[in-house]
């Protein structure tokens, strides 16, 4: 059997280890005041599109966002039309060389297309996950 002054010394450096240990891992963590929340960390996805001789660039895709997230989409075309946010029901009148934006949080789960009315064009496929 262990003498209890040196039983009580690996006692009290163990004790001691295991502090150390536990306050580098909550240094680490960082503290809740440091920590932003979720929502904050989400961000605004910002899209920029320009039409110019029918022609969309960048060109039509999927552009995918997060559920709750802000979208910001600025839209400059060369025609007078009108950009669209099926689903939403989101649009905005577009003037040659002035950039436009349609500005929403999307709340809702889907695939939607957004196009323009008058010239047909497909500019993307917003996916909200």
């Amino acid at each position: 059997m262990t003498p209890a002054p040196a039983r009580l010394r690996s006692l009290l450096s163990g004790l001691v280890l295991g502090a150390a240990l536990l306050g580098g891992v909550s240094a680490c963590s960082g503290s809740s005041a440091d920590t932003a929340p979720a929502s904050a960390t989400v961000g605004v996805k910002e899209i920029n599109v320009t039409i110019a001789a029918k022609s969309v660039t960048p060109p039509p895709g999927r552009i995918d966002v997060t559920k709750g997230q802000t979208v910001r989409i600025t839209v400059t075309s060369d025609v007078a039309d009108e950009a669209h946010v099926h689903g939403y029901d989101k649009g905005a009148s577009l003037q040659p060389g002035t950039p436009a934006t349609i500005e929403f949080v999307a709340d809702q789960d889907g695939l939607f297309e957004v196009e323009t009315h008058e010239s047909g064009l497909q500019l993307f496929q917003l996916a909200v996950r």
